[in-house]
C-alpha cells in the first residue's frame, strides 16, 4: 500500500435521479484502488452558479484517503462522471454528475489540467458549507479557514435537504 493523501472532493448533480447519482458516485469512489471514503457531508440543494438556466443541484462533499496521485485521481473521477452519463458540452451547463478535486493533501499547483486547490472553491458556498459540516476546522490552502471563507459568502441558494443522506454502502 502506498502513502495516503487526504483529498476533498465536491460532487454535484442536477439532471436525472440526482440523489441516486450522488449515492452511486460515493460507492464508485469507494471502489477506487487504494482509496477509502473517510467522511460524507450532508446533502444540499443549491442554485446553479453561472451558465444557462438549469435545474437546481444536489451537492455533497467527500473526504477521502487515497494512494492515487492527483492526476490519477482526476482521471478516475472523470471516468466516474462518464459512467454516470456526464457530457461536457457546455461550460457550467447542466450535468448528471460533476466531481471536483477541491484539495489534495494541501498541495498547491497552477497546472491548468489540475489546479490545486480548486480555483473557485473559496467562492462557492455549495462546496464550503458541506465541507464545513464534516470538518469545521478545515483550511483551504492559500485562502484560509473554511469557516471564515463561508462567513463571507451569501448562502441564500444553499439549502440542506432534510432526510437526504449518502452512505458508504446502500442499505
Amino acid at each position: 500500500m502506498s502513502a495516503r493523501a487526504r483529498a476533498v472532493l465536491s460532487a454535484g448533480s442536477n439532471l436525472g435521479d440526482r440523489l441516486g447519482t450522488l449515492q452511486g458516485c460515493v460507492q464508485a469512489i469507494a471502489r477506487l484502488p487504494d482509496t477509502d471514503v473517510l467522511a460524507i457531508s450532508p446533502v444540499y440543494e443549491t442554485a446553479p452558479v453561472g451558465g444557462p438556466a438549469q435545474p437546481d443541484y444536489l451537492n455533497a462533499v467527500l473526504v477521502i484517503g487515497t494512494g492515487l496521485p492527483p492526476r490519477d485521481l482526476l482521471e478516475a473521477v472523470h471516468r466516474i462522471e462518464a459512467d454516470f452519463g456526464r457530457v461536457r458540452a457546455e461550460r457550467f451547463g447542466p450535468r448528471t454528475l460533476d466531481v471536483d478535486i477541491i484539495d489534495y493533501d494541501g498541495q498547491v499547483s497552477d497546472d491548468p489540467a489540475l489546479t490545486l486547490p480548486h480555483p473557485r472553491a473559496h467562492q462557492r458556498a455549495f462546496v464550503l458549507a458541506p465541507w464545513h459540516d464534516i470538518d469545521p476546522r478545515a483550511e483551504l490552502p492559500g485562502r484560509g479557514a473554511v469557516t471564515g471563507l463561508l462567513a463571507g459568502l451569501d448562502r441564500a441558494g444553499v439549502r440542506p435537504v432534510p432526510g437526504a443522506e449518502l452512505r458508504m454502502t446502500t442499505p
